[in-house]
């Protein structure tokens, strides 16, 4: 195995890190309310200082990967979340427990400008390269309600923050010792490194920059939203049926992975299909999910309506990142992935505080499913301002 193939292996294992340490918080949480330790959205709100971070610190991150190094920057992201979960395992108190998780977003945020940077250079097709990579962040959501349960459950929630801890320090540690500082030019051939001169003075065009922010905002408060919230979703829907909290964390786990394929697909649909297509395809079919969750109070219908919206939303991941990819001159790569994800983060902090808002016990979640809903028909009106034609017609001519 070269060094091109070991670095994306620890940059698709990053990518799950990222995501699964983000979201163990919101599975405790549940465990807690089930012991009777408090109400859900009390106990959701420490999470929000993790994704305050998480989408704060991506700035700096894509700078200092722009600036000093991605790969170092990477080994940073390992060590430090590893660290950083195991301090919160041994926290005291939803004050101690806040500052823990502001100190994992902190390192998490490293890794979408600068990884995602890394794999968009890899030398693979960028769309079927970001779709693959997509696939294992999508894993790491999925793994998180699931593991985090059972750890809870076997050994207590602190287990559910130190023993990932333990395994990220690790990873980190194989990360400097297997992956080279650097690679030759004949390892890393990126096919979109060779933007024409004339685009190299501007980081992207007016109107992607415009879509791209447009849907950060909303697309960013979907992903957030559903993804902090669907271990609930499961756990309400499946309430009295004797699943407690590993049966409905397990449920949730299942989507998250069965919906994580759906990058393989869209991944490499964007090196073929007009992204217009595809986003307004993605963004439109969530609407009429999420009025439908609204009404449905099946157990199963619920578990295949929240299939079918997890699938959208995942699916929208790989052509969001190519079209960065696709757009954006290398030398700015990292720190224009940094303002599209500070934005669609900063808003994803906001995920914690809506959930809680957008949840009553007598009714769910309409009030979510409803400006969810908005959102989406937000993102389906922004595709509109995306090239017409496929990529490999448009990286050619003029965007249309």
């Amino acid at each position: 195995m070269n060094g091109n193939r070991v670095r994306l292996l620890f940059l698709n294992l990053g990518h799950a890190y990222a995501h699964y340490f983000m979201l163990i918080h919101p599975t405790v949480a549940v465990m807690l309310e089930r012991r009777g330790q408090g109400e859900y959205g009390e106990l959701l709100l420490p999470a929000t200082a993790g994704f305050v971070a998480f989408a704060a610190f991506t700035l700096p991150a894509g700078w200092l990967g722009d600036r000093w190094s991605r790969n170092g920057m990477m080994a940073l992201m390992f060590l430090g979340l590893g660290v950083a979960s195991m301090l919160t395992g041994v926290a005291s108190g939803p004050y101690q427990m806040a500052a823990g998780l502001f100190l994992m977003g902190s390192f998490a945020a490293i890794y979408h400008p600068v990884g995602i940077a890394m794999v968009a250079e890899s030398g693979a097709g960028v769309g079927q390269a970001l779709g693959v990579n997509g696939v294992w962040g999508n894993m790491g959501v999925a793994a998180a309600p699931l593991l985090t349960g059972a750890l809870t459950g076997m050994l207590g929630w602190q287990a559910a923050f130190l023993i990932p801890g333990a395994l990220c320090l690790v990873s980190g540690i194989a990360y400097l010792a297997l992956v080279p500082a650097e690679l030759s030019k004949r390892e890393s051939t990126p096919e979109i490194a060779d933007t024409p001169p004339a685009k190299a003075s501007t980081a992207l065009p007016g109107r992607i920059l415009a879509y791209l922010v447009i849907t950060a905002l909303m697309g960013g408060l979907v992903f957030a939203a559903t993804t902090v919230v669907l271990p609930k979703i499961m756990e309400e829907a499946f309430r009295g049926g004797g699943n407690g909290l590993i049966g409905a964390a397990g449920l949730a786990s299942l989507i998250f992975a069965c919906a994580s394929m759906a990058q393989l697909v869209t991944g490499r649909a964007v090196d073929r299909v007009s992204p217009r297509q595809l986003m307004l395809l993605l963004a439109l079919v969530q609407v009429p999910l999420l009025l439908l969750l609204m009404t449905q109070e099946g157990q199963w219908w619920i578990v295949l309506l929240s299939l079918g919206l997890m699938i959208t939303v995942f699916g929208v991941i790989p052509v969001q990142d190519a079209i960065v990819a696709r757009h954006a001159v290398s030398g700015w790569r990292a720190r224009v992935y940094a303002v599209k994800y500070v934005l669609s983060l900063g808003v994803g902090a906001l995920a914690v505080p809506v959930v809680a808002w957008g949840y009553d016990p007598a009714s769910g979640f309409e009030r979510l499913y409803l400006l969810l809903a908005a959102c989406a028909v937000g993102v389906a009106v922004a595709a509109l301002l995306l090239p017409a034609r496929r990529y490999r017609q448009a990286a050619l001519s003029d965007n249309a």
